[in-house]
């Protein structure tokens, strides 16, 4: 059972999947098949919620820090160099647009960024785009958190078909 909880906490710290990833596949029953032949895991779900919410959260940190850094040193490498270039650019578009729309409520956009699940966003994108923004490190981890609690709750009812039982009433 400790293998079923290591592996949704390692799948929820992955880029691009994330939480979004992790609670489908831990709260899926073990005869649906998910990425890479992966199966779901029928973890009970409050505390399959939380290893899920620790490991998207666990890199947020180390990301607002020095993820720039890094990527503005390897940006005009030659190997790595446009891939770096391009996760740069995803952060500042992605920040630029959560400052258009939010203006001062740039707290608020930055919590709907992260918890509204659909491609490209994010904790790990949120979080890189505060720190792009020079967001104080407090606000921006607190609205990353919150985002990932609004998304783990969405996909926690996308998984428990809640969606699709709303759509047959109608």
């Amino acid at each position: 059972m400790i293998i079923k909880y290591i592996i949704v906490f390692l799948i929820s710290m992955v880029p691009l999947i994330e939480l979004r990833g992790a609670v489908p596949v831990a709260l899926s029953p073990a005869d649906m098949t998910f990425f890479f032949g992966l199966h779901g895991m029928g973890l009970p779900i409050v505390p399959a919620y939380l290893i899920c919410i620790i490991g998207n959260m666990l890199p947020v940190p180390i990301i607002f820090f020095f993820a720039r850094k890094v990527l503005e040193w390897g940006a005009d490498k030659p190997v790595i160099g446009k891939f770096f270039t391009f996760c740069l650019e995803k952060g500042h578009k992605g920040g630029e647009k959560l400052q258009k729309k939010a203006g001062k409520g740039l707290f608020f956009a930055l919590l709907l960024f992260v918890g509204i699940p659909v491609p490209g966003t994010g904790a790990w994108t949120g979080t890189l785009a505060a720190s792009l923004l020079d967001m104080d490190f407090k606000s921006s981890v607190i609205a990353v958190f919150l985002g990932v609690i609004l998304a783990g709750v969405i996909m926690g009812l996308v998984s428990a078909g809640v969606f699709s039982a709303i759509g047959m009433v109608g």
